[in-house]
């Protein structure tokens, strides 16, 4: 799959699931939500799957001027990255918001092309 902002880290995955709050942080995004699919799986399925966690970060001001300049864009909300293990390596991926429907608008496309460059950033800091 090459949806979304890819990166491997030769880390440790509760090492790079620790430093990513802190590079969303950067980038001004907070994490609203962490859905842990190893353990819902697990819970609802009875079926065991590696680590496997889903952010979901929200940059309040951009998330804010997107919402006004086009109010269903809450679907799109929030910004979701994936942090799984992959063996010794660990993988991040970030959704890349000019792969998704805000293109298609003018008024977004400036909106998320701001949010892309941040969490190419982002991935740049958890190395």
């Amino acid at each position: 799959m090459t949806s979304g902002l890819r990166k491997v880290v030769a880390k440790p995955y509760e090492a790079v699931l620790a430093a990513l709050p802190d590079a969303l942080k950067s980038e001004g995004f907070g994490v609203l939500t962490e859905i842990d699919v190893r353990d819902t799986l697990r819970a609802k399925l009875g079926v065991e799957f590696r680590r496997y966690k889903i952010l979901g970060a929200c940059n309040p001001l951009l998330a804010h001027r997107a919402l006004q300049a086009e109010l269903g864009v809450g679907v799109m909300l929030p910004c979701n990255v994936v942090v799984y293990e992959d063996g010794d390596k660990t993988i991040v991926i970030a959704v890349d918001p000019m792969q998704t429907v805000a293109v298609e608008s003018p008024a977004l496309r400036l909106i998320a092309d701001e949010v892309r460059s941040k969490l190419v950033r982002v991935l740049e800091r958890v190395v």
